[in-house]
Formats: C-alpha cells, structure tokens, sequence
C-alpha cells in the first residue's frame, strides 16, 4: 500500500464511512425513529386540535375530569381540586414544566405529544438486539396506532406511561442481566420502575413481580436492588401522602378500592369489550356489545401474542417474549377480573408489552423460514391491518368530537358563571363541580360521594366570604342546602347562585 496522503487504512475502502458500526447503529434506530415521528405527528393533527364541524375554528381539545385534577395541582388557572386516594403524583410532575406557568391546554397537549413520542422510541429501542428491528418497527406502529393510544397520548393520564416505563424497565432488566457493566441499562431499569410507581403504584405493584423475580431467579442481586430502588421512589411518596391525608396505607388502599366499587372478583372482560366503541368512561358498562369489526383486533391479540411465543421458541427468544407476556398478564388481571367497570385506558400498559410478540407473530405469518415474503399471507394481513387502521380512525374521529363537544359545555358554562357575578376567589359544589370550577377558575367542594371534602357549614360559610355557586342536571334539584339559591339555566346543566357575599342579594 502505498504511504501517500491518499493511503486508506487495511480494510476500508475508499469513500465507506469511518464507524461502520456506529453507520448501522443509526440506520438500525431510524425506523423506530420514523414511527415514534409519526405517532406524535398523529397526535398533533388528529387529536390536539379537538375540531368538531360545529365546535368554530381553533377550539382545541379540553381538560377532562381527571386531567383537571391532575393539572390543578400545579396550574394557576385554578385552587388545586381534591386529590382522591386512587390517584398519584406522576402526571403532576409529568405535567408541571408546562402546566405552572402556562395556561395553554394546546401547548400542554402539544407537550404531552412530543414527550409521548419520545417515550414510546426510548422504549422501544432498549429492546434492539432482543428482536429485529423491523418487529420492533411494527410493534410501534400497531400500539400506536390503537385509538386509545392516540388519544391518551397527548392527555394529562397515567396508563399510558405506565405501559412505556414497563415496557422499558423490561428490555433494560434483560439487557442488564446479560451484561453487568452496562450502566446505561441499570439506568434503564431504575427510570423504568420509577416512571411506573410514580404514575400508579398500584399498577406497579402488579407487573414489578414477574420483573423481580427474574432478577432474582439468576441472582442478579444488583438489578434486582435498582429495580426495587426506582420502585420505591414512586411508592415512598405514594406512602407519605397517605399518612399525612389518608390515615395510612392501608387505609387508603381500602378508600381506594371503595370509589372503585370495591376490589373482588368481577368479571370485567365484557365490559372492556363494550369500552372499545370509544367509551372513555364504561360506569355503568351495561348495553349491547359493540360491532364484531371494532371488537375483532381486541379478540384476536391473545391468540397472535400465543402464536408470538411459539415463534419466540423457534427463534431462540423465549425469555424476552415470555417476559412480556407475563407481565402483560399480571397487568391485565384487575382490570378484566377484579374491577367492576371499564376503561380502555387501563389496558394500555398490556397493548404495549404485546405490541412485540404480537408484531413478531404477524411477521412470521407473512414471511416464509428463509426470509422471503409469502405474497398471499402478506396481501391478506396488510388489507386486514389497513381495515384495522379504518376502525381505529373511526372511533378516535368520532370520540374527539364527543369529547370537544363535552367540554366545550364546561367552557360556556364557565363563561355563564363569570356572566353572573362567580369569579376567582369563587366556590362550586354540585354536579361536575371539579371540571367546571378548573374552567371557571374557582375551588370545588363536594360534602358526600368520591371526591368529599368539606361539609355543608364548609360550604355556608364560604357563601359568606367568595361568590359561590351549586351545579345541577337540568331542571334536577340542587343540594338541599342550596335550594333557595337563584337558579340559572347553562350549557347543559343549572346553576345554583348563592346569595352574594356582600349581601347585595343573589348573584
């Protein structure tokens, strides 16, 4: 060779890149990249702006009942409504570097997009090397693409990142096991466990488990110690909190299991069915079962994430895809089992853990063992995932609407009580008082039910000190000690004035 400025080392051709390996790493990332790219892209043109034919131009999607919550804990739109013992402080803190300074629900929604698209490409690239990227590429691609996926992805709710931190803790536990000196995957699985506990701990404490017991089961007392330590950083709070406003843990595990209609044996599978129409909220789940064509995917992925182990076997990957699946089972067991209602967004954390056996499966079904393609099989899958991906658009298009319709409501009711004399400082008790008084700027109190905290000299007192209100269905009877309280019609529901503090009559 010669030993001019031109001579190029032994093995590298002129003009190949100077890292080859670090070349296929990139290359390795960017589809997984392009998906988290385009699920955020989804989100922000499907979901963020909330746009309903009838709903005006620019009206963007509104804080549910839960998201107020949450987001009143750090806003300054409004006093921070009451936080009942089911709930954790994780989409408080998930929420708080947008939500305490701005009060822009496009900006925190455009936020929680971004940050959810990240999420799901950090939680799927601790698994690169685990399983091929193009399955990993895949499994992306059907998690989100599930309308319940897209339209919690840009939501102040915690299931969704329950589902990623496990997702993550997973890959980085097994990454961890088979390489000690990888820091970067203790990290991984400390974030993981934290991400989890800190959103639902109670969650957490279901698909941890199966984590930790893989740990052990190789004595892997290092990973099985960060594991336990990024648990315990959610928990320990969640502990703290309940001796200081529950009267222990116990005690609140018990209240939280009264507001959720009381944890035992109830078989809930057909209710998450009749959930898959878009009921975000399925309490009471009682009516038909929805259409065949939106139920099928749901009915299907148990016997594809079956079929993904047994490919696993074949392929030599048993233990991550078994892993995934187990704690996808223990995730799923209270909500089909023990809880009396439903909610899609309480499976999310189980679509997201088989979203890779899943995509491993149909992999295999369209490909033959040496690799090339079977031109029926892929023809076949690809229009069935196409009618998949119709469904899926339906429900979102049409549960947006609702939504925005919804909470439009709660917006003009605002307007009225501003209209009429109830502004910050201002009380609201009575039917959906906590969305209304985040709308309206003003505190809620409740003297019975769920969400109780105060009692009704409580709330007679502050008649006499901030302008204060109770809220009704239509034409329904306010509580009893608001019952000669000037009553206002509203966007769908009636208000109660009480008389003005400084005794200038009714408001």
């Amino acid at each position: 060779m010669a030993h001019g400025t031109n001579a190029l080392p032994i093995g590298r051709q002129r003009g190949a890149p100077a890292n080859p390996s670090g070349a296929r790493r990139t290359r390795g990332v960017r589809p997984l990249a392009a998906v988290a790219a385009a699920f955020t892209l989804a989100q922000l043109l499907l979901v963020v702006p909330g746009a309903a034919a009838d709903l005006g131009p620019g009206f963007g999607l509104g804080l549910g009942w839960d998201e107020t919550v949450y987001v009143s804990q750090v806003s300054a739109q409004a006093p921070p409504a009451f936080f009942s013992a089911p709930r954790a402080r994780g989409v408080t803190l998930l929420v708080a570097p947008v939500a305490s300074w701005s009060t822009s629900t496009t900006l925190l929604r455009a936020y929680l997009a971004l940050l959810s698209g990240l999420g799901l490409y950090l939680a799927l690239r601790v698994w690169r090397g685990l399983f091929p990227t193009r399955v990993l590429a895949l499994a992306g691609a059907l998690f989100a693409t599930l309308w319940v996926t897209l339209f919690y992805g840009p939501a102040a709710m915690p299931n969704q990142w329950v589902g990623l931190g496990a997702l993550a803790c997973a890959g980085c536990l097994l990454r961890a096991r088979a390489d000690h000196r990888d820091r970067a995957a203790l990290w991984g699985v400390a974030a993981g466990a934290a991400l989890m506990a800190w959103m639902r701990p109670t969650d957490a404490a279901w698909i941890a488990p199966p984590l930790l017991v893989l740990a052990l089961a190789g004595r892997h007392l290092r990973v099985a110690a960060v594991l336990a330590g990024g648990l315990a950083t959610g928990v320990a709070q969640w502990v703290i909190e309940a001796y200081t406003s529950h009267g222990g843990p116990l005690r609140r595990l018990a209240e939280g299991s009264r507001i959720q209609g009381g944890l035992g044996w109830n078989l809930a599978v057909d209710d998450q069915m009749r959930g898959l129409i878009g009921r975000a909220l399925c309490r009471p789940c009682t009516g038909p079962l929805p259409n065949p064509v939106i139920t099928a995917w749901w009915v299907l992925l148990p016997l594809l994430a079956a079929l993904g182990l047994a490919v696993a076997v074949r392929a030599g990957r048993t233990a991550p895809t078994l892993l995934l699946l187990v704690c996808a089972t223990t995730a799923a067991v209270p909500y089909l089992f023990l809880i009396g209602y439903a909610a899609p967004r309480f499976l999310q954390p189980v679509y997201a853990l088989l979203a890779i056996p899943v995509a491993d499966a149909l992999f295999h079904l369209v490909t033959r063992p040496d690799g090339r393609w079977r031109p029926a099989a892929a023809i076949l899958t690809a229009l069935l995932l196409t009618g998949h991906l119709a469904v899926q658009y339906v429900v979102l298009d049409r549960l947006v609407d609702r939504t925005a319709a919804d909470r439009l409501d709660w917006t003009r009711t605002a307007a009225d009580l501003h209209r009429l004399g109830v502004r910050p400082p201002c009380l609201l008790t009575g039917t959906e008082a906590i969305p209304v008084a985040f709308y309206a700027g003003c505190s809620s109190a409740a003297t019975s039910g769920n969400n109780a905290n105060a009692t009704e000299a409580d709330i007679l007192g502050a008649v006499r000190r901030v302008p204060t209100a109770a809220l009704s269905p239509p034409g329904g009877p306010p509580p009893h000690y608001a019952r000669a309280w000037t009553r206002h019609p509203a966007a769908g529901l009636d208000l109660h004035l009480a008389p003005r503090p400084d005794g200038g009559g009714p408001g």
